[in-house]
């Protein structure tokens, strides 16, 4: 089969970029797993606040915000709670600043969140800035306009093979062999992996294990109106979900492309360390997972065609921000693929670009 573009992977970055370019040409996506968001998109504490990550992630998901806002169903109010001890003053204020937290006091913080130890809070910043994201909405929305315009999704699809054949691309996989013109590198944890298999330099990009815990309910409350909870430096996280709670240690830990799980230690020590803030002991967890993080060297997304080889486009190391910059991430991708003046800044541009590499 001859087509335009064929996508790599199915989480949040290869389905947004489907629906943008389906317009432009013919399209398939593959997908290794027998489902969309089989991986890191699937496992994602999935939040909305904009002015997480690093300054190109920040811009981009600040120019999603209009597309969020617009999603019928997608947006939902959360809030982001700030907590610190007395020896953590120095990431509170770090955190308070670049995240545009509103400081409260302690009496506020309890207000929200009623199981808090008084005696161990020191500071308290809110920001009401933070919506829960419908992971699976957002994503079945992308697929059905991407569908919409034509466009093939294909799972099941592991790629094994992959080289240049004339003016395109010979992709061999699981589900047939196909061709076509141009390549999107949507995979994740795997993007240096497949580019290897195009006999295209790696990037550098390295996956980082973050694990989660489901608990209880802590003492029964109604988790449903609470924030999230997010420890100054992101030395942990708890997020209410489902009437329970998920609990990270928001560890980054570099791990090979895989099917991550969680460790059992490295949860331990994440629960403890929501422990010392919280009046209810964690006495069981409903289960637990893991997903992997994955980073360019310089922590930024990487967008754009391949310096050297420009039928290879890149679209990855969105580093657990993939959901909420999607929008604007996908449409730059677009954009650049059109050859029209993309939305974003020149500087963003150039900040995401995989010339920045040399």
């Amino acid at each position: 089969m001859d087509m335009d573009f064929l996508i790599i992977g199915g989480g949040i970055a290869g389905v947004s970029a489907a629906a943008r370019l389906a317009p432009l040409g013919s399209l398939m996506l593959l997908e290794a797993e027998t489902a969309l968001a089989w991986h890191a998109s699937g496992r994602s504490a999935a939040l909305y606040e904009p002015n997480y990550g690093s300054p190109p992630v920040v811009a981009l998901s600040r120019a999603s915000g209009d597309y969020f806002r617009q999603a019928e169903g997608v947006l939902s109010e959360r809030g982001l709670l700030l907590l610190a001890r007395a020896h953590e003053v120095a990431e509170f204020d770090h955190d308070l600043t670049s995240m545009d937290f509103a400081e409260i006091s302690v009496d506020e913080a309890l207000a929200k969140v009623p199981v808090l130890k008084r005696d161990v809070l020191s500071r308290a910043g809110f920001a009401a800035h933070a919506w829960d994201i419908d992971t699976d909405l957002l994503i079945q929305g992308f697929a059905a306009q991407a569908r919409a315009e034509g466009a093939r999704i294909v799972t099941d699809a592991r790629i094994t093979g992959l080289r240049r054949d004339g003016a395109g691309w010979q992709v061999t996989s699981t589900a047939g062999t196909f061709t076509a013109r141009m390549i999107i590198n949507a995979a994740g944890a795997w993007a240096d992996e497949i580019a290897k298999l195009a006999g295209v330099r790696p990037l550098g990009f390295q996956p980082y294990r973050r694990s989660m815990a489901r608990i209880p309910a802590p003492g029964g409350h109604d988790v449903s109106r609470w924030p999230m909870i997010f420890g100054a430096g992101e030395t942990w996280y708890a997020k209410p979900d489902a009437g329970a709670l998920i609990v990270s240690p928001a560890e980054e830990h570099p791990m090979v492309p895989h099917d991550a799980w969680a460790d059992d230690m490295v949860l331990a020590e994440g629960l403890a360390r929501y422990e010392e803030f919280v009046t209810e002991p964690v006495t069981r967890m409903l289960a637990n997972w893991a997903g992997l993080r994955t980073f360019a060297p310089d922590r930024a997304l990487v967008i754009g065609p391949d310096p050297v080889e420009p039928g290879f486009f890149w679209l990855a190391g969105q580093g657990g921000q993939g959901f909420q910059s999607s929008p604007a991430a996908s449409l730059l991708a677009a954009d650049l693929v059109a050859g029209r003046a993309p939305e974003v800044g020149a500087d963003i541009v150039a900040a995401v670009s995989p010339a920045r590499f040399g």
